[in-house]
């Protein structure tokens, strides 16, 4: 009897009609010539007065929005290159270039134009535009008609979850050197992104930045960068956090270094809150509460001079009170309240978060016991000194003055690494995979001999205790607590709402998912003053586009693509193939 040996399918590729009907070549060629000109437009001026933000009045090199359009225009050609086969460009499509191609002369052309655009509205109309404007306008204007031309071939390498192979004939060195490129490429691009004085500036920035995003997605280098990171773990990591680390040094005031720190606050409480969202299933929306528990404790016991305690607690002692406190709390509220499931369960977190705050108010001595000073909060607590160093004041390290915001993003940095962690262990350990279970089948999951109510309770307090660290530096990084800090919804995060939108949109059960989704947050209403009133709204919109199209979040666990894109999965051939169903 003979074994018969599977043999592997060739990969599938769809083709879709192009919007324009042009052969290929001249396509690409119509395509490489818009992307030239837009290039060269940016050497241009393109208005005449430096009213509109960026002076783009300049010939001889680019400067605000035109540095955009000049990046897009270079990215475009070089995947026309790679479309086209020119030796040296394939290695950037390997899963094809011409959907990639598309996807950058998109971002390019609404980069341009939104900015000529602009230019027309904010100074009264097109007679403002200089020549390189009208040339960057055209320009992208056929740069885009030549993409839409192009056959938009996408190759199903795997189906969604698969594991895709490492890239063929890369050394470990040279992988290395790639990671940390790739480290280096985000760093710049974050710092960039951050670092945007107008709202122009940073509205191009998210443009082309989604587009590009969507390119490399559709080209398969992230497929590949992933597929790389996962082999080289502990190198990804450590490339991730010491480009982390360097961002202070990128940047020459503390106006975006706060912005920084703030971030990563409010991320590794999404981490926190990832656990008993993301990991075991439970609907908190009253977790902000921890948050605040673990700060006013640090406020308690850290020396503020308005604090109803005269005690003064070194850092670590304060950090430890508080994540113990924070599991105090969790514990005291998840043993009743986790006894009911689903929109029940929400409702009673929703509560306590409310009673939490009300219960700061009330704690003034005349409500209630003098303890939290009411309304007024927690002023004047003191910076935190570490090993002889204030973090409250400046530093040069390596020539480089470091300001307070700049030493406390490198403090959150070491609290987020024990943060990512400890996720990461819980996660890999019997009993995330016990959390897992109960949050896709709870009563399954009992059926099997899962004591669900302990670990629930474990999940609960462990979120509790994370959310109570990164509080204890909050405190400390805002100089004092207010019980208005901790709503459900509030202007500025953090806050309960936002966190847990943080969770849903960067990926539920990830680790770097909450870490995007909190940086999106709160760098895009920080960046757009404008959308303030409105930032609800905006978000709404987004949750329910992101529902549609990525139901599974921006950085997806694998179970989750799979369960999400069931109906996407590639059937295994009869003769079987090597690429295999959702769950085989």
């Amino acid at each position: 009897m003979t074994t018969q040996t599977p043999q592997t399918t060739a990969p599938e590729t769809h083709e879709t009609t192009p919007v324009l009907p042009l052969p290929a070549s001249a396509a690409r060629l119509l395509t490489a010539a818009g992307a030239v000109a837009a290039f060269a437009s940016t050497f241009l001026a393109w208005t005449w007065t430096e009213a509109f933000p960026g002076n783009l009045t300049v010939y001889g090199y680019p400067g605000g929005l035109q540095i955009l359009t000049l990046v897009g225009s270079v990215l475009t050609a070089l995947y026309v290159a790679a479309g086209h086969g020119i030796r040296g460009t394939r290695w950037a499509a390997p899963s094809g270039a011409d959907k990639a191609t598309f996807f950058l002369a998109a971002g390019t052309f609404a980069v341009t134009w939104y900015t000529v655009l602009a230019i027309a509205v904010d100074l009264g109309g097109l007679v403002n535009l200089e020549p390189g404007g009208y040339i960057a306008a055209l320009a992208t204007l056929v740069l885009l008609a030549g993409a839409l031309g192009l056959p938009l071939n996408r190759r199903t390498l795997l189906a969604p979850g698969d594991t895709p192979p490492p890239p063929a004939g890369l050394s470990s060195t040279v992988e290395i050197l790639l990671i940390a490129a790739g480290a280096g490429i985000g760093l710049t691009v974050f710092s960039y992104g951050i670092g945007t004085e107008y709202s122009e500036a940073f509205i191009g920035f998210l443009l082309l930045t989604i587009a590009g995003g969507l390119a490399l997605s559709r080209a398969g280098l992230l497929v590949q960068f992933r597929t790389l990171t996962r082999k080289h773990r502990n190198i990804a990591v450590a490339a991730a956090f010491v480009a982390a680390a360097l961002f202070p040094f990128t940047q020459t005031s503390e106006t975006y270094t706060s912005v920084g720190t703030s971030i990563l606050i409010f991320g590794t409480a999404a981490i926190g809150l990832n656990v008993v969202v993301g990991l075991a299933g439970l609907l908190d929306l009253g977790y902000v509460a921890f948050l605040g528990v673990g700060a006013y404790t640090a406020a308690l016991v850290s020396g503020a001079p308005t604090a109803a305690f005269d005690v003064k607690f070194p850092f670590w002692a304060a950090v430890l009170t508080g994540a113990v406190v924070s599991m105090i709390f969790g514990v005291i509220i998840g043993a009743p309240t986790l006894r009911v499931r689903g929109d029940y369960l929400a409702i009673v977190t929703l509560g306590f978060g409310e009673i939490f705050r009300i219960g700061m108010q009330n704690l003034d001595g005349a409500s209630g016991p003098d303890v939290t000073n009411g309304p007024n909060g927690i002023p004047g607590i003191p910076e935190i000194e570490l090993l002889g160093f204030n973090l409250g004041e400046e530093h040069t390290i390596l020539g480089f003055e470091l300001g307070k915001f700049s030493n406390y993003l490198l403090l959150m940095l070491l609290f987020t690494a024990i943060i990512v962690t400890v996720f990461h262990r819980s996660d890999r350990s019997r009993i995330g995979r016990a959390w897992v279970a109960i949050r896709e089948d709870e009563t399954a999951a009992g059926a099997m001999g899962i004591n669900t109510f302990r670990l629930k309770l474990m999940a609960f307090a462990l979120g509790a205790t994370l959310a109570g660290l990164a509080g204890t530096v909050l405190a400390h990084v805002e100089s004092g607590v207010h019980p208005e800090g901790y709503k459900f919804v509030h202007q500025v995060p953090p806050n309960s709402a936002f966190l847990l939108v943080a969770v849903i949109l960067g990926g539920m059960g990830t680790i770097s998912g909450p870490l995007i989704g909190a940086a999106l947050l709160y760098l895009i209403p920080n960046k757009l003053q404008f959308v303030g009133d409105y930032q609800l709204l905006f978000f709404g919109i987004a949750l329910v586009l992101l529902m549609r199209f990525r139901p599974e979040g921006l950085l997806a666990d694998r179970r989750n693509q799979l369960e999400f894109h069931e109906n996407e999965q590639t059937d295994v051939p009869e003769n079987g193939s090597s690429l295999r169903k959702a769950g085989a």
